[in-house]
């Protein structure tokens, strides 16, 4: 006698949310998250942005209350920019010891401790008069080797202000191996090095911009990645992994999960993807004006990049997620 073929049906799994939640894929955890935090130099109380609602620039005691929240709610890491009230054409702001952004790192370690992973963003153009992510020359080009010059002292002066890891954002060549180097030769090699590796030149920065009030006159095409290159962004992380990266990141993540996933499959060190501020804007925007439902979206878009591959993921909504996941 003979059986029929048993029928499968996927449907059986997910019948209730106890058997989706039971035989989910795919788990956020308030651990893997990091928040971007921006420091402005002579706010008094923090000053929202308008571009990304729900975000501030923070004043120095509001930097320290948001810190302490997150670390309460089990947030991996803080991701610190600052904001300085003067600018020079190298970003002399960035090595004053005394500076906005390394005096904000004193106080997030000051307020967490080792308690959550206190970073550092490692560029110039919050800090440059001309919004450059490194140093210009005569006609006006990006000096790379120049550059590195300045990333190495911005290194160091975080490093002595406490970062736990130092983000590599300005897409110079040789940015890892010049600050690594920087570093262990100075005594710091217990700082860690996230190498921003892939990152492209993206429409979906508009918003941060207003967050570091950039002075950014053009684009920043001849070093950031260009957006029809996959196979580039491989390229760049294998180039980090061998200077010596201990993370490496891809960014922006929405529109750049292919090359996510190619470098997680790669890497032999973790990897972090940045949910930049204009998926921030859009999510935020849409859900404004009630065509999405704002928890279900945000959810679904870190699951996304969780997804396809992201060990950590920097995102302007990582403290409320993760009260969410409690």
């Amino acid at each position: 006698m003979t059986h029929p073929i048993p029928t499968a049906r996927p449907r059986r799994l997910r019948r209730s949310p106890a058997m989706r939640r039971l035989v989910s894929e795919t788990r956020l955890h308030a651990a893997d998250l990091v928040l971007p935090m921006f420091v402005k130099e002579g706010l008094e109380e923090p000053a929202p942005i308008a571009s990304m609602p729900g975000v501030v620039q923070h004043s120095m005691d509001s930097l320290r209350r948001a810190a302490v929240e997150a670390a309460e709610a089990g947030v991996g890491g803080l991701m610190l920019f600052g904001v300085p009230a003067t600018r020079d054409a190298v970003g002399s702001c960035a090595t004053d010891p005394d500076g906005i952004l390394n005096a904000g790192l004193r106080a997030l370690v000051e307020e967490v401790g080792d308690a959550v992973v206190v970073m550092s963003d490692l560029c110039l153009d919050e800090f440059t008069d001309h919004g450059h992510c490194g140093v210009l020359t005569a006609d006006g080009t990006v000096d790379n080797d120049a550059t590195l010059t300045r990333y190495a002292e911005m290194a160091l002066a975080q490093a002595e202000a406490g970062a736990h890891l130092l983000g590599l954002s300005g897409m110079m060549d040789g940015q890892t191996a010049a600050v690594r180097t920087a570093l262990d030769g100075a005594g710091h090699s217990d700082v860690a090095v996230l190498a921003y590796s892939a990152k492209y030149a993206s429409a979906f920065y508009g918003p941060f911009r207003d967050a570091v009030d950039s002075a950014l006159q053009g684009d920043r095409r001849t070093y950031q990645m260009d957006a029809g290159n996959r196979r580039e962004g491989l390229r760049e992380a294998t180039l980090d992994l061998a200077e010596g990266a201990d993370v490496v990141m891809v960014k922006p993540a929405m529109s750049y999960l292919d090359v996510l996933a190619d470098v997680a499959a790669h890497s032999p060190v973790p990897v972090a993807a940045y949910q930049v501020s204009g998926e921030l804007a859009m999510i935020e925007a849409a859900a404004a004006q009630g065509w999405i439902d704002r928890r279900r979206a945000i959810e679904e878009s870190l699951l996304g990049i969780r997804r396809a591959g992201a060990d950590m993921t920097l995102t302007y909504w990582a403290t409320e997620v993760a009260g969410w996941l409690r």
